[in-house]
């Protein structure tokens, strides 16, 4: 199978149904049938199929006659998960912004999965949005070109340590973390942990925490362990991972959490088993979460503008035509709580 077609610098034309079938091998009936996923159909013939179509960097079009003369009024969102309070903030903030102008969001999630983003994508494109939001800078090799297609707006959100596809917004985390590490080290913490989740697959959480241990190892307090568990964050996973992690290392005296959700949980781990926080043990999040601020010890996190994103992504989003691609870094803020 070729790499697909040679635009040669072009903008190119939206493939169709039936180049997808052509480089498969079979026919277009087929091909319909198994982008609608429909029953019986052999895996032989799925694999073929979407070999093409990923090759062909091929999304439906399921509103070709409906809006032939029109736009959409539709925003393609692709967002991680709605499992916690960060992304909402976000899809109101840009859906604060899209409503003054007659938009809608239309909601895809991820589960920071490359393989479930592109399934989402695709079918997203396949309804004309008028322009597309997505998360992170990463993004499998179909979805660029699926996008290039379209000839459509596209904003990509939290982070801006990168190349973006169109615009970005967001926050430098490798900043975020060395100030967090700063912050944890004036404050006389010296053996450090970190606790992580969802197995680090959203990349700028890796590069998060590699920024964090180095910043530790430059002061000479290098990072003591550090614990990531494959499942979503919540605080149940905080609390228990929590306790395996200074089960295996009692000496750790403070603990960074991938975000506030995880943090929340070890909170409630050290209130249970009577835990002295901030004296014996230090907790820091990272997001600023609203209910982290009503706990009896306010949660120490790093200050994130979620809402502020969603609108400025927004923002971007519409004005790419007269203004083309920018990056904007909203910066953050250390909020030093009751916990570290």
């Amino acid at each position: 199978m070729n790499d697909g077609p040679d635009f040669k610098g072009e903008k190119p034309n939206r493939t169709t149904l039936r180049h997808v079938a052509t480089l498969a091998g079979v026919s277009e009936i087929s091909v319909s049938r198994v982008m609608r996923n429909a029953p019986n159909i052999s895996d032989k013939l799925r694999s073929k199929v979407m070999e093409a179509a990923n090759a062909l960097s091929y999304t439906p079009n399921r509103v070709a006659g409906a809006l032939k003369n029109q736009s959409s009024n539709l925003v393609a969102v692709v967002l991680p998960s709605m499992n916690n309070d960060v992304f909402a903030a976000v899809l109101d903030g840009i859906e604060s912004e899209l409503n003054e102008h007659g938009l809608h969001s239309v909601l895809g999630l991820s589960q920071y999965d490359h393989d479930r983003e592109l399934q989402v994508i695709r079918e997203l494109l396949s309804w004309s949005p008028m322009g597309i939001i997505m998360t992170g800078l990463h993004h499998t090799a179909p979805i660029p070109e699926m996008i290039a297609q379209l000839d459509i707006p596209v904003v990509q959100i939290m982070d801006i340590e990168g190349t973006p596809i169109g615009s970005a917004v967001g926050i430098s985390h490798s900043k975020a973390a060395v100030a967090a590490a700063d912050h944890l080290y004036g404050k006389g913490y010296r053996k450090i942990g970190y606790i992580g989740a969802w197995n680090e697959r959203p990349e700028r959480s890796r590069a998060r925490r590699i920024a964090f241990e180095g910043r530790l190892a430059e002061l000479g307090a290098p990072l003591v362990a550090s614990m990531i568990v494959d499942e979503r964050s919540s605080a149940v996973a905080g609390s228990r991972t929590t306790a395996d992690l200074l089960a295996q290392h009692p000496d750790i005296d403070c603990i960074f959490y991938a975000n506030d959700d995880l943090a929340m949980g070890g909170l409630f781990h050290a209130m249970s088993a009577n835990i002295d926080v901030p004296g014996d043990l230090g907790l820091m999040g990272f997001n600023g979460i609203e209910i982290g601020k009503a706990t009896p010890l306010p949660l120490s996190s790093i200050q994130t503008p979620r809402f502020e994103m969603g609108q400025e992504a927004a923002r971007l989003l519409l004005s790419a035509k007269t203004d083309g691609h920018r990056v904007v870094d909203l910066s953050f803020q250390v909020f030093e709580g009751k916990t570290a």
